[in-house]
């Protein structure tokens, strides 16, 4: 019998002095009232179902890590402000506590189940010929402006609806971490965007169809545009609105970064144009 394709997804501790200092820096992790949790009464479909979800919840946790610990070098190759990779720097830490907590919770429910995943297809890396600046403003937007805003709100009403204090714990914990991680790409582009050409802005969006091969797992297409399209959208608005404010504060206006947005509606997307200089 052949085994599925794929590296199995599994976790360890190593233990001893390293996990001791693990909880000195976080101990809020061992504190949750772990062992609570009563299985009487729930069906084992709904079983496999929590545990399939918080086995999920651990892998793109770890995904998210990975793409914390990029960023963070991006972020030193384009000579940020200290302070702002000083702040970038606690994600990585942050992502590890929360694979923690996912995977706990699913063995609290029975046990993980089986994903598969190919270690080399983690996250998507800005294209190398862009210039670090660029570099690190295309996976900031996909990252943090849009991947972590987009789970603030799900992760909060997760919380919200959670009864048992154990997951309402778990999940509170992550949705504090995230709130950080969700106002940080608008603390880059604040920087960022005055630094970069309006072509760059534009060009960065261009990058997503032949940097991502087409395809995309994104759920949120609409009728207007597709998969990649919606991403590329999605990144633009963010784009626009940090753009609007700096544009404010500066007399200005960002009124090409919307009109890019809507000429994007029924074009091919390899076929984006860029806005004219007069825009």
């Amino acid at each position: 019998m052949t085994s599925a394709p794929g590296e199995l997804f599994e976790l360890e501790l190593f233990g001893e002095g390293i996990e001791r200092r693990y909880r000195k820096m976080r101990p809020e992790v061992a504190a949750m009232p772990w062992g609570t949790m009563s299985l009487e009464g729930i069906s084992q479909a709904a079983l496999v179902r929590a545990r399939a979800r918080w086995t999920s919840a651990a892998f793109q946790e770890h995904r998210t890590g990975i793409a914390c610990a990029a960023t963070l070098r991006l972020l030193y190759e384009c000579r940020a402000p200290v302070d702002l990779i000083a702040l970038a720097s606690r994600f990585p830490l942050d992502e590890v506590v929360h694979v923690e907590l996912c995977a706990r919770m699913a063995m609290e429910l029975g046990g993980g189940t089986e994903i598969r995943h190919d270690p080399d297809a983690m996250i998507v890396d800005p294209a190398r010929d862009l210039s670090p600046l660029m570099r690190a403003a295309d996976a900031i937007v996909r990252f943090f402006c849009v991947g972590e805003a987009v789970s603030i709100p799900l992760l909060r009403g997760a919380w919200h609806a959670a009864r048992h204090p154990l997951p309402r714990a778990v999940l509170g914990r992550i949705v504090r971490d995230e709130a950080a991680h969700g106002t940080f790409g608008f603390a880059f582009l604040d920087w960022a965007l005055p630094r970069l050409p309006a072509d760059d802005v534009a060009g960065v969006c261009a990058t997503y169809p032949s940097a991502h091969g087409g395809g995309c797992s994104c759920s949120a297409a609409s009728d207007r545009f597709g998969p990649w399209e919606t991403v590329v959208a999605a990144a633009l608005l963010v784009v626009a609105l940090a753009r609007r404010r700096h544009r404010r504060r500066a007399g200005g206006n960002c009124n090409y970064v919307l009109r890019f947005t809507t000429e994007m509606r029924g074009r091919d997307r390899n076929s984006f144009r860029r806005p004219s200089a007069g825009m």
